[in-house]
């Protein structure tokens, strides 16, 4: 996990019950408050005999309390894609709800993507769908992906998903605040994704789970394990079988 920097702004309704902001309350924090992490240079620091700290080949889950492309982050992203580009040895994985911004915020020598970067934009209703799916999909990123979560209602692509994207992920929302996540809605996601072709992940059925319109109260810690159990993820290279959850 690297968390260059802190903070973030509620940017629409997937934000709503924010797991960091619900963090950052037990503490008095204020999540609105962007700030530089004691982080930051961690792709680039050695240990004593001279070794990268960070072994090559580690996926680097980057800037998950907050969102890389955030206004007030431009003061330090150019020494961040400095580093992502020194570790070409490390893969970088980032999630964003302001696909309008990257353009802006791309490195010079970006082109068509770093190849040790992938971008992943979320995608939580179809309002957002709508809003963030053209924008994101005519990107110049090598390594694309969608994720729907909290998946908050039925999301129609309508025809857009296709080898562009690398992998949609589906979770419904965690939290006691948690809103439902319908089974229909993840079997249509996947529908979708068999017909174009892409990679589908359901990750998690969030706390509260509605499924043939019965209503389960899903543990936490079981989330992700009753997803997994559905056995509905699908693979490019092999279809997988139908749902025997």
């Amino acid at each position: 996990m690297w968390n260059l920097w802190h903070g973030c702004h509620k940017k629409s309704e997937g934000c709503q019950h924010c797991y960091v902001f619900r963090r950052d309350a037990e503490f008095e924090k204020n999540s609105n408050v962007v700030t530089k992490t004691s982080s930051f240079n961690l792709p680039i620091r050695r240990d004593r005999s001279g070794n990268w700290k960070v072994p090559s080949g580690t996926l680097m889950w980057t800037c998950f309390t907050s969102d890389f492309f955030i206004e007030e982050a431009d003061q330090w992203r150019e020494d961040a894609w400095l580093m992502i580009h020194r570790r070409s040895d490390l893969q970088f994985f980032m999630i964003t709800k302001r696909p309008e911004r990257i353009l802006q915020c791309l490195p010079e020598d970006w082109g068509d993507g770093y190849e040790n970067v992938t971008i992943c934009c979320t995608m939580e209703n179809q309002k957002r769908t709508n809003e963030r799916l053209p924008i994101f999909r005519e990107l110049p990123i090598l390594h694309k992906a969608i994720i729907c979560e909290p998946l908050l209602e039925s999301i129609n692509f309508q025809g857009n998903l296709g080898s562009w994207c690398e992998q949609v992920t589906v979770g419904g929302e965690s939290g006691s605040e948690a809103r439902v996540c319908d089974y229909a809605w993840v079997l249509g996601i996947r529908e979708q994704c068999i017909t174009a072709n892409v990679p589908f992940h359901f990750k998690q059925t969030g706390a509260h789970f509605r499924k043939d319109g019965r209503l389960y109260n899903i543990p936490r810690n079981q989330q992700m394990q009753q997803a997994h159990r559905a056995a509905i993820d699908y693979n490019t290279n092999k279809k997988e079988s139908p749902d025997n959850a």
